[in-house]
């Protein structure tokens, strides 16, 4: 399966990159309850930083991103809330990489092994992403700080020129001044 394909389905929750339940028993061609089940049964596999349930204001705020995304058309076609995940009682559980790989050992076929391989690989990619962009933002820093500095240079040097364009017209206006005060002087003498 491609990534990008895996990497529509991880969003932030918490300042954290999860998945979903329904995501995840869709992408391992299970049923949400099943998947829900198998993780009950081992909970003492999943500690709060492996999975947690989302509460109603994040579930509801989380479903009108997912919901901006299919109809932007993101998701090519493919719904990223399955049926049992769009209109459930209870809000979803919500799986961080760690959670994903522990995901594995308690759906143990071939099917979810294979999946949480390509998993674990969408999430390697977002964290290079991220690192990736971090540098990005660094080196906009850098440039926006540069071009402050440059713009500071050039508005000193636009106010030289300014000042001495003001000096030179302010020295015209009084040699103009002086010849118009010489020609208009008043006269002595015959005509």
């Amino acid at each position: 399966m491609q990534l990008t394909v895996i990497q529509r389905r991880i969003y932030e929750v918490r300042g954290v990159n999860v998945m979903l339940d329904f995501d995840l028993a869709a992408l391992y061609h299970t049923e949400t309850k099943y998947l829900k089940r198998s993780v009950r049964q081992n909970m003492k596999r999943f500690p709060p930083d492996f999975m947690f349930e989302l509460t109603k204001e994040e579930y509801d705020s989380l479903r009108c991103k997912i919901s901006t995304l299919n109809d932007t058309g993101v998701t090519n076609g493919q719904s990223n809330v399955s049926k049992q995940g769009k209109h459930s009682k209870y809000p979803p559980f919500v799986f961080t990489e760690h959670g994903v790989v522990m995901l594995a050992s308690v759906l143990n076929s071939d099917k979810a092994i294979e999946m949480n391989i390509d998993i674990v690989r969408a999430f390697i990619s977002l964290r290079q992403l991220a690192i990736e962009h971090k540098d990005f933002t660094q080196q906009l820093k850098n440039l926006r700080t540069e071009l402050h500095e440059r713009i500071d240079v050039h508005d000193a040097q636009l106010g030289q020129i300014y000042e001495a364009l003001e000096n030179m017209l302010d020295t015209e206006a009084e040699k103009k001044a002086k010849e118009d005060a010489w020609r208009d002087r008043k006269r002595i003498g015959y005509k």
